[in-house]
């Protein structure tokens, strides 16, 4: 295992952390605030990806197409809040589940109807399409570094939002007391559009990012769904904090298993069972962590608010 190689996965990890947390972030303040399991939150990943790709190619720039984006997933949440999400608030999980679970399918199957079954792609600009040199003889994608720099600049912007200013700490009494903060007079419908709308967009922003470096295709949220109800379940129902270190674990844990667990199984098996059993492991360690932190904490590393 050579230095260079360990820091090009380590910097795969945290890439992978920080997108995890930008779709995690406003699916456990929407289920913190609204006790509200949305499962097409993964589809809000996808769409996000998708009105980037439409965009940058209509506007034949990436930046504006990336901030027009954005927008378009803000606004497809406050249409889907407005004609479905308010309606489920108040009903029970199952129902939450089977509607959402509904949502996926109309549109997994409505973008394959539009675009194609294939993976589209977004093209980066020449100025992002390069790699940056380091010492120790190795380089790093530029857009992966930018994707880590992103995902920074979130956690701390979201950090500010909710721990200095009125929203927040109506964000933060919602997520540990919603009744009484309805009873004190807050139109608790409008703090739920408001963390729906928002979660949406940086789902959507996720999406952009992670689109830029693998593709964009109708089925590419389902995967980061499920990851990203562990990185809840980890870091604590309604925890922002818990969100960002359970993300930036669950991403260098996932990313560095893949890479190295048949080499390490390779030093107690031999080279063939090595081959088989290390991808089999690797799949199954985030789920192990999840585990352990369960039989520890069982609420998860952080309280809800945090």
């Amino acid at each position: 295992m050579s230095p260079a190689l360990l820091a090009v996965q380590i910097l795969n990890g945290l890439d992978l952390g920080f997108i995890l947390f930008l779709v995690a972030s406003g699916l456990t303040l929407v289920f913190g605030v609204m006790d509200f399991i949305n499962l097409a939150h993964g589809v809000q990943y996808m769409l996000g990806a998708y009105f980037a790709a439409a965009l940058i190619a209509w506007s034949g720039s990436f930046w504006l197409g990336l901030v027009l984006g954005a927008a378009a997933s803000l606004a497809m949440g406050l249409v889907l809040e407005w004609t479905v999400f308010r309606h489920l608030a108040r009903a029970g999980h199952l129902e939450q589940v089977l509607a959402t679970f509904a949502l996926i399918l109309i549109f997994t199957d409505g973008v394959s109807m539009i675009f194609g079954a294939g993976a589209l792609s977004i093209n980066l600009p020449p100025s992002l399409a390069q790699s940056v040199s380091f010492a120790n003889g190795f380089s790093y994608p530029l857009w992966r570094l930018l994707v880590i720099a992103a995902g920074l600049a979130v956690a701390l912007a979201l950090w500010l939002l909710i721990a200095r200013t009125r929203l927040g700490m109506l964000v933060r009494a919602g997520s540990t007391h919603p009744h009484m903060v309805q009873a004190l007079g807050v139109d608790i419908d409008r703090l739920f559009l408001l963390v729906f709308a928002f979660g949406a967009m940086l789902a959507g922003f996720a999406g952009t990012m992670a689109g830029a470096l693998t593709g964009v295709e109708p089925t590419m949220g389902d995967s980061v769904l499920i990851l990203a109800f562990v990185v809840i379940v980890v870091g604590g129902v309604g925890s922002v904090r818990g969100a960002l270190i359970a993300a930036l674990l669950i991403g260098l844990v996932d990313t560095l298993g893949r890479a190295f667990a048949t080499d390490i199984m390779s030093l107690f098996l031999s080279r063939s069972s090595a081959a088989s059993a290390g991808p089999a492991l690797a799949s199954m360690l985030i789920y192990v962590l999840m585990a352990l932190v369960l039989a520890v904490r069982p609420s998860g590393l952080f309280a809800s608010g945090d």
